[in-house]
């Protein structure tokens, strides 16, 4: 059977839907086959596209058992798991919205008696996303009867992993969700839906225990264990032993009620904000997790097939284990629910190939459109995406990138060179005198080559129409191979020119002289930077901006890649009126930034408004990883030698300043970390069993022939990064800090990290004995505001 009938989803829907395309009608053999095969009775499915609702159908049966009923528009169904979203994760993100939760306090704030069993760092939001280490249910094995009960039992849950470490889907995290609404409210969580979010929405055919009034129309789903049909019970057997009201489980609606509230969503509604909706709807989980997921819903995760294979992965939604789902993209203002009882009459169907089936068919046959602004928000979640990783990131590829020397070179030098007013100057000759040569500074060291491998200094001192007549060398001097403040002045010995010195012990050291740059016309810097904040590259490139700006000249950036991508960003925000060498300017440690890039963004944030031009990269992607751009591998400097030590870099050199070493004076310096007072058994096996995503930890012994203990034997442990993109480098180094607390909590002193960290909040909480993952979703709103700041001087996609 096949019903279509008139509807009004009201907040955004015309009196008359609008009728189905054509297009659309292919979706009637969809369900019908899959009737047909058994994998349910009927259905009732929706679309809505533009505010509109573009098809509205029922097929098939409601019941099969005991007697036959004919599927109706109006059928009201079971939700099971979309009470997760629907309900629980609504009335949660109100109350954060009202300001009587807050997504990163742990739940024992609300729960005291939830932080048993090592439980106090959960916080809400890992619960939302499921990340929280709790296993998926209550035992079912015993006999236990109550909603007092069931909640004793929830809170009294030990994790089965550490919180934050992976995804694991748990009915308990709702449950615990339940009781926190119910806690703060200070009423039922039935009696809190139907009031703010049921009523408000006119969603008349939506509630808990629906009454004996609404069995006729309620579609059965299944026998229970005593051979009795549940029709207006609900079907998940711990919500039904809490007597039907649970966070997890125990919703009942209809289609034409799922779709005012899908609406609301889109439209923005009374009920939540359209920033919480987008807070609420976009990658909420930790960034090192494979599994994207928003508050409470599902974006992009192994529960993910309603999605199907052509709505973006910016869409949003959930699933249902009696057959139910919903599923919302914004980015094209379409939803599709689709209502069905495959549990009945005896658990047998299944509707996953059937939910991607229909999102696929909806997506290919509407004319689905995106806006530019949501095009952002799309971009933002997939594909190289800045705040996680999932399964369709990139790992890696055959990229053929010019940095800016090269760009440079195949432009006739024209960034520097410019229109003919550009090379007159007062200091030249008078008319009809060939144009004076422009005279150039270059900061450089040994990784400013191009693409053949020659160095920027000869190609700018051969260059027509430029005079090459000073060469600045920051950190490790122009060779890259020294590691000492004692860096003199020079001359380079191939073309002559004087080389200054801009690294040394004091702040004065470490900065140009003007009166060399008011001899100049023009500073070109060509350094290949690390990615990390405290790398102090970056810094010689703000007090160059700085200098040029008191000086009246130019700078030129000739930009080079991220080694450690571009588009993750990563680690605490350093406090702002706190400069040194190692924190030029308030940034996260991973920054996800290129030279060109940061020179935009302290120039302006700084308002030095030196004259600059950045001569950008060719070819290069924001999640290219160093390996993936063509280009020679140059040590940016003597202990960063791989792709792999510059990944691990941002961590791992956290810990540096404190009385440990990090294998300089060995082959694989930032991969080995050890000391004489450590266990490296015991240390691998702490780590291990943090759940540290991307790295692994092996026990191993080394003698470092520089820098701390040198020549002494360390215990510690060689650090293996296994999966690169699901590896969050500054929490590793907070990992490492909080475990050397803990074990050695007489021999490690972490005191000097705060020369390096920057940031009190996040040092305070180490000493404390915070669990890092609980340190780590505290940075995440300082980091988003960052993120947002950063992409004003974004350069490449």
């Amino acid at each position: 059977m096949l019903v279509s009938l008139p509807f009004s989803p009201l907040l955004g829907a015309p009196k008359d839907p609008a009728p189905p395309s054509d297009r659309l009608g292919l979706l009637d053999a969809i369900v019908q086959e899959a009737i047909h095969d058994g994998q349910m009775p009927g259905a009732v499915l929706i679309v809505g596209h533009d505010g509109q609702v573009v098809y509205r159908r029922a097929f098939g049966e409601r019941s099969l058992e005991p007697k036959r009923e004919p599927m109706t528009v109006d059928t009201i169904f079971d939700l099971a798991s979309l009470t997760k979203v629907v309900a629980t994760t609504t009335a949660v993100m109100q109350l954060v919205e009202r300001g009587k939760v807050r997504l990163n306090d742990p739940v024992e704030k609300y729960i005291p008696e939830f932080g048993q069993n090592d439980k106090d760092d959960i916080t809400v939001r890992e619960l939302l996303v499921h990340h929280s280490g709790l296993t998926e249910d209550l035992d079912l094995t015993q006999p236990w009867e109550g909603r007092e009960i069931a909640f004793r039992m929830a809170f009294a849950q030990k994790t089965v992993y550490p919180p934050g470490s992976r995804f694991l889907y748990s009915d308990i995290n709702f449950i615990t969700l339940g009781a926190l609404v119910e806690r703060v409210t200070d009423t039922t969580l039935d009696a809190y839906c139907a009031k703010n979010i049921f009523a408000p929405l006119l969603m008349t055919h939506t509630r808990f225990l629906p009454p004996a009034a609404w069995r006729p129309q309620i579609a059965p789903t299944q026998y229970d264990e005593n051979e009795k049909m549940l029709r207006g019970v609900v079907h998940d057997p711990t919500s039904r032993r809490m007597g039907g009201v649970a966070g997890h489980a125990g919703l009942f609606s209809t289609a034409d009620d799922l779709s005012r509230f899908a609406q609301a969503l889109l439209n923005g509604s009374k009920i939540l904000s359209p920033l919480t909706v987008e807070k609420m709807t976009t990658p909420q989980q930790p960034p090192s997790s494979q599994a994207l997921r928003g508050l409470g819903w599902d974006i992009d995760s192994p529960f993910s097939s309603n999605r199907g294979d052509l709505l973006p992965v910016g869409s949003f939604g959930h699933t249902g284990f009696t057959g139910t789902s919903l599923w919302i993209d914004p980015t094209t203002r379409t939803y599709i629910i689709l209502l069905t009882n495959s549990v009945h009459p005896r658990g047998k169907g299944s509707v996953i190939a059937l939910r991607s089936k229909i999102a696929t068919a909806v997506a290919a046959a509407l004319p689905l459109k995106v806006s530019e602004q949501d095009e952002m928000r799309w971009k933002s979640i997939t594909g190289y995406n800045e705040t996680q990783t999932a399964a369709r990131r990139l790992a890696g590829r055959n990229g053929a990138v010019q940095t800016g020397i090269d760009v440079l070179e195949a432009h006739n030098f024209a960034e520097i060179l410019g229109s003919p007013d550009k090379n007159s100057s007062d200091k030249g000759p008078g008319d009809g005198a060939a144009a004076p040569k422009r005279k150039i500074g270059l900061l450089t060291n040994q990784t400013g080559v191009d693409s053949q491998g020659r160095r920027t200094i000869d190609i700018l001192a051969a260059a027509p129409g430029i005079s090459l007549d000073a060469i600045f060398s920051p950190e490790h001097g122009v060779t890259g191979t020294l590691d000492t403040t004692n860096i003199g002045n020079s001359h380079d010995a191939a073309t002559g020119v004087s080389v200054y010195s801009v690294y040394g012990a004091s702040d004065a050291a470490r900065r140009p002289s003007l009166d060399v740059l008011k001899n100049l016309d023009a500073v070109v810097i060509d350094v290949q930077d690390a990615g990390a904040r405290f790398y102090t590259y970056e810094s010689t490139l703000g007090y160059f901006l700085e200098a040029a700006a008191k000086a009246g000249i130019e700078i030129i950036v000739l930009d080079r890649p991220n080694p450690i991508t571009g588009s993750f960003v990563q680690g605490p925000v350093s406090d702002a009126g706190h400069d040194s060498f190692v924190n030029y300017f308030p940034v996260p440690v991973r920054h996800g930034m290129t030279m060109g890039e940061l020179a935009k963004m302290f120039n302006a944030e700084r308002a030095l408004n030196a004259k600059l031009t950045v001569v950008p990269m060719e070819g290069w992607l924001r999640g290219d990883w160093y390996d993936s751009t063509s280009l020679a591998w140059v040590n940016p400097s003597p202990n960063l030698r791989s792709v792999t030590e510059a990944t691990l870099y941002p961590g791992v050199a956290l810990v540096e300043g404190t009385n440990l070493s990090v294998g300089r004076g060995t082959e694989t310096p930032f991969e080995l970390l050890g000391a004489p007072w450590i266990k490296g058994r015991e240390l691998a096996q702490y780590l291990n069993a943090r759940n540290i995503s991307g790295v692994r930890f092996v026990p191993q012994s080394f003698t470092p022939t520089a820098s701390a203990y040198e020549n002494q034997k360390c215990d510690g442990v060689n650090i293996l990064l296994v999966e690169r993109n699901a590896f969050d480098a500054p929490e590793l180094g907070i990992e490492l800090a909080s475990a050397l607390h803990k074990l050695y909590p007489e021999q490690f002193h972490p005191e000097k990290m705060a020369d390096i960290l920057v940031n009190q909040s996040v040092e305070g909480a180490i000493s404390q004995g915070e669990d890092p993952r609980r340190i780590a979703e505290d940075w995440r709103e300082p980091l988003e505001r960052f993120q947002q700041l950063r992409q004003k001087y974004l350069i490449y996609k």
